[in-house]
């Protein structure tokens, strides 16, 4: 005989077992919501590109920091708002995004400029820190500052390349005491590379040039000495020593 009452099995419409349920998607918030109700949106990954811009049309000036943070980092985030809005980011949060492993490469390059490009007007003690904790790249840029503390912290970064070093050597701007100080580096005064560039530059101390000449190979010595930069005769007396023909 068949029961009266509905089955377990019977699911009414519009319940979340119905297979048809979808979760609805929130709106875009109001320019009035609280920070918190931008923040929790913006942390979707299922944004539209066209969301965030008309969030952003809507909202105008953004003065929140984390808001402005979010909305850079966001994978959907439109480059003509993510670019301009860099700019007015703090220098740890750019730090940050340069150094952050899901954010895209062109953004990171552009997070490095805005702060290659701060350089000059920051605290001597935020250089200092972007010279221990930021990119190569940045901390390359602080090679050649006039504190000796940032230089040589920006030289002991874990993410400097032997690339960025040999740059600075080359830099027109370079000063002794960063040469002298690469001449005396655990790390990169021992590679090749850098002891070839070392070589050629005429702020290296003549006792290392003649030190690091002696452990290069002797036609090797004498192409670096004959492109380099070096006064006449500060090459005849490195010739005459390591008895390298002219």
């Amino acid at each position: 005989m068949a029961s009266d009452h509905p089955m377990a099995t019977d699911i009414e419409p519009g319940s979340p077992d119905d297979s048809s349920f979808e979760l609805a998607k929130p709106t875009i918030p109001d320019p009035e919501s609280s920070e918190d109700v931008i923040l929790a949106w913006l942390q979707r990954a299922d944004l539209l590109a066209s969301e965030i811009e008309q969030l952003i049309k809507q909202c105008g000036a953004i003065n929140s920091r984390r808001i402005r943070l979010a909305t850079v980092t966001h994978p959907r985030t439109p480059r003509h708002i993510s670019l301009p809005l860099l700019r007015q980011l703090f220098t740890f949060d750019l730090m940050g995004i340069a150094l952050a492993p899901m954010v895209a490469a062109d953004l990171k390059h552009a997070a490095e400029d805005v702060l290659i490009q701060r350089i000059e007007s920051i605290s001597a003690g935020e250089r200092l820190t972007l010279a221990r904790r930021a990119s190569g790249r940045v901390a390359a840029s602080l090679l050649i500052d006039s504190d000796s503390r940032v230089m040589r912290a920006a030289l002991d970064n874990a993410r400097l390349t032997e690339v960025l070093v040999t740059k600075a050597i080359q830099n027109p701007r370079v000063t002794s005491s960063f040469v002298e100080a690469v001449c005396c580096h655990g790390k990169w005064s021992v590679r090749q590379e850098v002891r070839i560039v070392l070589l050629g530059c005429e702020k290296t101390p003549l006792a290392r040039t003649l030190a690091f000449a002696r452990e290069l190979p002797a036609s090797l010595v004498r192409d670096v000495l004959h492109a380099s930069k070096l006064p006449p005769g500060t090459k005849r007396y490195l010739q005459a020593e390591l008895r390298i023909p002219d």
